[in-house]
């Protein structure tokens, strides 16, 4: 079965909330005159047709700040700009140099591969959320993170990841954070 991949969310700066704004179901990319076909890949091995690796994905923004355009050129007008850098992205599609991505709030387009890095991060989404010394819910507590705090991302378990940030680190439950995949183990 094939599927074709829908775009991300994605509104000028200032126009409409991104919880107002609705999915495209097609890929319409204006580059000179030619626009691209819908990307097709094989729902069982979702793989980008650039890189081969899995759709979707997470990484980090490498830079302080990122241009976040409309369609995969250049010449294509500017959404957004992510504003802090290893922030956590979800890379839902592959067109030549750029990579679509979004945020955790779902806001996105289209950023070039070079301001983005395999390096995994995630946002705590709990306020003062309890890190502690083993997976475990009794273990002792390390440290706690605010909402919004950006981690590096280590070891995960079932329910569990191992992170580090501002010079602390432990186990903090999965629910807690945004980018990883509530069934993603990593060893």
């Amino acid at each position: 079965m094939l599927v074709s991949l829908p775009l991300a969310r994605t509104a000028a700066a200032g126009d409409v909330p991104p919880e107002d704004i609705e999915a495209e179901s097609d890929i319409e990319i204006d580059t000179e005159g030619e626009a691209p076909q819908p990307v097709m890949i094989d729902a069982r091995h979702r793989r980008g047709p650039v890189t081969n690796l899995p759709l979707p994905r997470y990484v980090s923004l490498k830079t302080d700040e990122g241009n976040v355009r409309r369609g995969p050129s250049l010449t294509q007008k500017i959404d957004w700009v992510f504003k802090r850098r290893d922030m956590p992205l979800e890379v839902t599609a592959e067109y030549g140099h750029w990579r679509r991505v979004q945020d955790s709030d779902g806001a996105g387009g289209w950023v070039h591969y070079a301001l983005l890095s395999g390096v995994r991060t995630v946002l705590v989404q709990e306020d003062m959320t309890p890190i502690r010394a083993r997976p475990d819910s009794n273990a002792p507590v390390n440290a706690a993170f605010e909402l919004g705090v950006i981690a590096r991302l280590g070891t995960c378990e079932l329910s569990w990841c191992k992170v580090s940030a501002g010079g602390y680190k432990g186990w903090v439950e999965k629910s807690a954070l945004w980018g990883v995949d509530e069934d993603e183990i990593r060893e």
